[in-house]
């Protein structure tokens, strides 16, 4: 069995781009959303621009796991022209290249320690650290993990998370958070004003929701699912964060295809330089990776992920609100 430094210079012959594919996923994946979004502008037939509006939001998150793979350096990198077609995107997307880039890589460097800043994640506290919070600070930390704002992640990852809160911490360092949030409400101004409420809701607000919600939850899912594990500095390793702390999310040939692969999470984490169209090539190739724990789109899948609230050392998992053990606070002996 391949472990550790083993397991992750067996992924190095996959972390090798194949330029025109890049450029391919690219461009077609482009042409497929310029196309939807014109379809949705300007077919004369309403139903055909909802079916427009909820499929543009499926391709925005492939477009994003495309420029999520140009963010790590993965493809087409020191190419000018994608450049400026995935800093552009960054800036659409309301996840600029500034802001995206610094938060994702922190995720990768720390991804599963406990007791670290929760930037580019969502935050863990453990059962011991919960009981001694106080009822705002449990409040917050709940209301970040709760399916509610997952499902609004295009309001409370993107537009506050990405953007405002960026802005606001360090306004020279982000600055193209601001313009992205100026050009995006200038954009929804412009559709209401020219083209009405059912455009404005079509062309902007259905299309990031649906993108935004889907990308927040994967990003949940991926690393908050039953049978994940968190370690302390002292326990975490690189391969071991990416194997029992990253998920292999199982899902068919279209998911896979909206999500850019990046179901292969485990192997992504194991190795970021590994193209998205390579990583089920990956796993194929190598039976340690064909090990990794699951989870999927299913309902039951999705709930189980989802009512995960706590890290309890002591059964070594996560667990829902109703498995916290309440434990009075000692009491210490006082001298006299």
């Amino acid at each position: 069995m391949l472990t550790g430094k083993q397991l992750i210079l067996a992924t190095k012959p996959f972390a090798k781009e194949t330029r025109w594919k890049s450029w391919y996923y690219t461009c077609s994946t482009a042409v497929i959303l310029a196309g939807l979004f014109a379809g949705t502008a300007f077919l004369p037939w309403l139903l055909l621009r909802i079916l427009c509006s909820i499929l543009t939001g499926l391709v925005i998150v492939r477009m994003f796991v495309i420029y999520h793979d140009y963010q790590h350096h993965t493809i087409l990198y020191q190419s000018k022209t994608a450049k400026v077609l995935f800093s552009a995107f960054g800036v659409f997307i309301l996840a600029p290249a500034s802001i995206w880039k610094r938060s994702h890589d922190y995720h990768h460097a720390h991804n599963s320690k406990l007791f670290t800043a929760s930037i580019g994640s969502f935050p863990i506290m453990t059962q011991q650290k919960f009981l001694e919070s106080t009822p705002a600070e449990r409040r917050s930390y709940l209301a970040a993990r709760h399916p509610v704002t997952i499902m609004f992640g295009y309001f409370s990852m993107f537009m506050i998370g990405m953007c405002v809160r960026s802005f606001r911490s360090s306004p020279s360092r982000h600055i193209d958070s601001l313009i992205a949030l100026i050009l995006h409400f200038a954009a929804g101004t412009l559709l209401f004003v020219y083209m009405g409420w059912l455009s404005l809701l079509l062309l902007l607000i259905v299309p990031f929701f649906i993108a935004c919600g889907i990308g927040a939850y994967l990003f949940y899912a991926q690393h908050n699912f039953p049978g994940v594990t968190f370690r302390d500095k002292e326990g975490w390793c690189h391969d071991n964060a990416a194997m029992a702390s990253s998920s292999y999310m199982k899902t068919n040939a279209f998911w896979n295809w909206v999500t850019g692969n990046i179901g292969y999470h485990h192997i992504h984490h194991l190795n970021s330089r590994i193209p998205f169209y390579r990583l089920p090539e990956t796993m194929a190739a190598i039976p340690e990776l064909q090990q990794a724990k699951t989870t999927s789109f299913s309902p039951k899948a999705i709930a189980a992920c989802l009512k995960l609230k706590i890290w309890s050392p002591e059964a070594n998992k996560m667990i829902p609100l109703s498995q916290l053990q309440t434990r009075p606070v000692p009491v210490r002996a006082v001298a006299v």
